[in-house]
Protein backbone atom coordinates (compact mmCIF):
# COMPACT_ATOMS: atom_id res chain seq x y z
CA UNK A 1 0.00 0.00 0.00
CA UNK A 2 1.29 3.48 -0.77
CA UNK A 3 1.64 5.93 2.06
CA UNK A 4 -0.26 9.16 1.62
CA UNK A 5 1.38 12.48 2.47
CA UNK A 6 -0.08 14.20 5.50
CA UNK A 7 -0.48 17.90 4.80
CA UNK A 8 -0.89 18.68 8.47
CA UNK A 9 2.40 17.00 9.34
CA UNK A 10 4.29 18.85 6.64
CA UNK A 11 2.86 22.13 7.81
CA UNK A 12 3.85 21.47 11.40
CA UNK A 13 7.41 20.58 10.34
CA UNK A 14 7.76 23.72 8.27
CA UNK A 15 6.50 25.92 11.09
CA UNK A 16 8.95 24.35 13.60
CA UNK A 17 11.86 24.71 11.20
CA UNK A 18 11.00 28.34 10.54
CA UNK A 19 10.77 29.01 14.28
CA UNK A 20 14.22 27.53 14.89
CA UNK A 21 15.72 29.59 12.09
CA UNK A 22 14.18 32.77 13.46
CA UNK A 23 15.48 31.98 16.94
CA UNK A 24 18.96 31.36 15.53
CA UNK A 25 18.90 34.67 13.68
CA UNK A 26 17.75 36.53 16.79
CA UNK A 27 20.47 34.84 18.88
CA UNK A 28 23.14 35.79 16.33
CA UNK A 29 21.89 39.36 16.29
CA UNK A 30 22.07 39.55 20.08
CA UNK A 31 25.58 38.07 20.09
CA UNK A 32 26.68 40.53 17.44
CA UNK A 33 25.22 43.40 19.45
CA UNK A 34 27.02 42.20 22.59
CA UNK A 35 30.27 41.85 20.64
CA UNK A 36 29.97 45.37 19.23
CA UNK A 37 29.27 46.77 22.71
CA UNK A 38 32.27 44.90 24.14
CA UNK A 39 34.54 46.16 21.36
CA UNK A 40 33.37 49.72 21.92
CA UNK A 41 34.02 49.41 25.66
CA UNK A 42 37.49 47.95 25.04
CA UNK A 43 38.23 50.70 22.56
CA UNK A 44 37.17 53.35 25.03
CA UNK A 45 39.21 51.70 27.82
CA UNK A 46 42.40 51.38 25.69
CA UNK A 47 42.33 54.86 24.21
CA UNK A 48 45.33 56.69 25.79
CA UNK A 49 45.04 60.14 27.23
CA UNK A 50 47.37 63.05 26.57
CA UNK A 51 48.70 62.90 30.11
CA UNK A 52 49.53 59.19 29.88
CA UNK A 53 51.26 59.73 26.55
CA UNK A 54 53.34 62.54 28.00
CA UNK A 55 54.37 60.40 30.97
CA UNK A 56 55.31 57.53 28.67
CA UNK A 57 57.40 59.88 26.49
CA UNK A 58 59.23 61.25 29.54
CA UNK A 59 59.88 57.73 30.79
CA UNK A 60 61.29 56.68 27.43
CA UNK A 61 63.46 59.81 27.25
CA UNK A 62 64.82 59.12 30.74
CA UNK A 63 65.64 55.52 29.85
CA UNK A 64 67.30 56.63 26.63
CA UNK A 65 69.44 59.25 28.41
CA UNK A 66 70.50 56.70 31.03
CA UNK A 67 71.46 54.22 28.32
CA UNK A 68 73.49 56.88 26.50
CA UNK A 69 75.23 57.89 29.74
CA UNK A 70 76.12 54.27 30.54
CA UNK A 71 77.45 53.78 27.02
CA UNK A 72 79.60 56.93 27.28
CA UNK A 73 80.96 55.86 30.66
CA UNK A 74 81.88 52.45 29.28
CA UNK A 75 83.63 54.08 26.33
CA UNK A 76 85.64 56.41 28.58
CA UNK A 77 86.55 53.59 30.95
CA UNK A 78 87.71 51.40 28.07
CA UNK A 79 89.75 54.27 26.63
CA UNK A 80 91.35 54.95 30.03
CA UNK A 81 92.16 51.27 30.54
CA UNK A 82 93.72 51.11 27.09
CA UNK A 83 95.94 54.13 27.78
CA UNK A 84 96.96 52.76 31.19
CA UNK A 85 97.86 49.44 29.59
CA UNK A 86 100.01 51.23 27.01
CA UNK A 87 101.77 53.37 29.62
CA UNK A 88 102.11 51.02 32.59
CA UNK A 89 102.09 47.64 30.87
CA UNK A 90 105.91 47.51 30.87
CA UNK A 91 106.38 48.61 34.48
CA UNK A 92 107.98 45.35 35.64
CA UNK A 93 110.38 45.25 32.69
CA UNK A 94 111.32 48.91 33.19
CA UNK A 95 112.01 48.33 36.89
CA UNK A 96 114.33 45.43 36.02
CA UNK A 97 116.18 47.56 33.46
CA UNK A 98 116.98 50.19 36.07
CA UNK A 99 119.78 47.98 37.39
CA UNK A 100 121.36 48.09 33.92
CA UNK A 101 121.31 51.89 34.06
CA UNK A 102 122.79 51.87 37.58
CA UNK A 103 125.64 49.58 36.54
CA UNK A 104 126.46 51.78 33.55
CA UNK A 105 126.44 54.85 35.79
CA UNK A 106 128.78 53.20 38.32
CA UNK A 107 131.12 52.13 35.54
CA UNK A 108 131.30 55.66 34.14
CA UNK A 109 131.80 57.16 37.61
CA UNK A 110 134.91 55.03 38.19
CA UNK A 111 136.59 56.17 34.96
CA UNK A 112 139.33 58.71 35.61
CA UNK A 113 141.07 60.95 33.10
CA UNK A 114 143.93 58.53 32.51
CA UNK A 115 141.60 55.65 31.67
CA UNK A 116 139.48 57.92 29.53
CA UNK A 117 142.52 58.89 27.48
CA UNK A 118 143.69 55.28 27.13
CA UNK A 119 140.29 53.79 26.27
CA UNK A 120 138.45 56.52 24.43
CA UNK A 121 136.37 54.15 22.30
CA UNK A 122 135.34 52.04 25.30
CA UNK A 123 134.28 55.08 27.33
CA UNK A 124 132.35 56.56 24.42
CA UNK A 125 130.62 53.22 23.89
CA UNK A 126 129.49 53.11 27.52
CA UNK A 127 128.23 56.70 27.38
CA UNK A 128 126.42 56.03 24.11
CA UNK A 129 124.77 52.94 25.59
CA UNK A 130 123.60 54.90 28.60
CA UNK A 131 122.18 57.71 26.46
CA UNK A 132 120.39 55.18 24.23
CA UNK A 133 118.89 53.49 27.28
CA UNK A 134 117.60 56.82 28.57
CA UNK A 135 116.19 57.59 25.11
CA UNK A 136 114.28 54.31 25.10
CA UNK A 137 113.00 55.09 28.60
CA UNK A 138 111.77 58.47 27.42
CA UNK A 139 109.87 56.93 24.49
CA UNK A 140 107.95 54.80 26.97
CA UNK A 141 107.26 57.78 29.28
CA UNK A 142 109.92 56.75 31.80
CA UNK A 143 111.65 59.87 33.10
CA UNK A 144 114.38 60.50 35.65
CA UNK A 145 113.95 62.17 39.02
CA UNK A 146 117.09 64.29 39.46
CA UNK A 147 117.33 65.81 42.94
CA UNK A 148 120.12 68.24 43.71
CA UNK A 149 121.93 69.12 46.89
CA UNK A 150 119.96 71.78 48.71
CA UNK A 151 116.58 70.67 47.36
CA UNK A 152 113.76 70.15 49.80
CA UNK A 153 113.24 66.51 50.71
CA UNK A 154 110.06 65.22 49.07
CA UNK A 155 108.84 61.87 50.46
CA UNK A 156 106.77 61.32 47.31
CA UNK A 157 109.89 61.05 45.14
CA UNK A 158 112.83 60.75 47.56
CA UNK A 159 113.99 57.99 49.87
CA UNK A 160 116.11 59.07 52.82
CA UNK A 161 119.06 56.69 53.22
CA UNK A 162 120.66 58.55 56.13
CA UNK A 163 120.49 61.81 58.09
CA UNK A 164 123.42 63.95 59.18
CA UNK A 165 123.70 67.33 60.98
CA UNK A 166 125.74 69.06 58.31
CA UNK A 167 126.55 72.67 59.31
CA UNK A 168 125.35 75.36 56.95
CA UNK A 169 122.37 73.33 55.74
CA UNK A 170 118.69 73.50 56.53
CA UNK A 171 116.96 70.62 58.20
CA UNK A 172 115.08 68.44 55.72
CA UNK A 173 117.17 69.36 52.67
CA UNK A 174 119.12 67.00 50.42
CA UNK A 175 122.82 66.88 51.23
CA UNK A 176 123.84 63.96 49.00
CA UNK A 177 122.36 62.13 45.99
CA UNK A 178 123.18 58.43 45.91
CA UNK A 179 120.99 57.24 43.03
CA UNK A 180 118.56 59.03 40.76
CA UNK A 181 114.91 58.12 40.80
CA UNK A 182 112.52 57.23 37.97
CA UNK A 183 108.82 57.51 37.34
CA UNK A 184 106.66 56.03 34.62
CA UNK A 185 103.84 58.28 33.52
CA UNK A 186 102.39 59.73 36.70
CA UNK A 187 103.46 56.81 38.88
CA UNK A 188 106.66 56.41 40.87
CA UNK A 189 108.89 53.68 39.50
CA UNK A 190 111.79 54.12 41.94
CA UNK A 191 112.44 56.82 44.51
CA UNK A 192 115.71 58.74 44.39
CA UNK A 193 118.01 57.68 47.22
CA UNK A 194 119.36 60.71 49.06
CA UNK A 195 120.95 61.82 52.29
CA UNK A 196 119.01 64.37 54.33
CA UNK A 197 120.22 67.07 56.68
CA UNK A 198 119.15 66.82 60.30
CA UNK A 199 120.80 70.11 61.27
CA UNK A 200 118.75 71.94 63.89
CA UNK A 201 120.64 75.24 63.49
CA UNK A 202 119.38 77.71 60.98
CA UNK A 203 121.59 79.18 58.32
CA UNK A 204 121.25 82.64 59.89
CA UNK A 205 122.62 81.40 63.21
CA UNK A 206 125.48 79.65 61.40
CA UNK A 207 126.30 82.82 59.48
CA UNK A 208 126.30 84.82 62.73
CA UNK A 209 128.70 82.36 64.33
CA UNK A 210 130.97 82.53 61.29
CA UNK A 211 130.97 86.32 61.32
CA UNK A 212 131.66 86.35 65.08
CA UNK A 213 134.60 83.99 64.63
CA UNK A 214 135.93 86.27 61.90
CA UNK A 215 135.75 89.29 64.16
CA UNK A 216 137.58 87.46 66.95
CA UNK A 217 140.34 86.41 64.57
CA UNK A 218 140.75 89.95 63.27
CA UNK A 219 140.89 91.39 66.79
CA UNK A 220 143.56 88.89 67.76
Amino acid sequence: MEEKNNPESDKTFNENELFEVENSIDSNDENNDDLEISEEQDSEAEEPTLESLSEEIESLKDRLMRALADSENLRKRADRDRKDAETYGGTRLARDLLSVYDNLSRALDTIDNDLREKSVALVEGLELTQRELLSVFSKHKINQILPKEGDKFDPKFHQAMFEAPIPGTEKGTVIQVMTNGFRIGERLLRAAQVGVSSNTDTIEETDKDTKLEGRVEREE
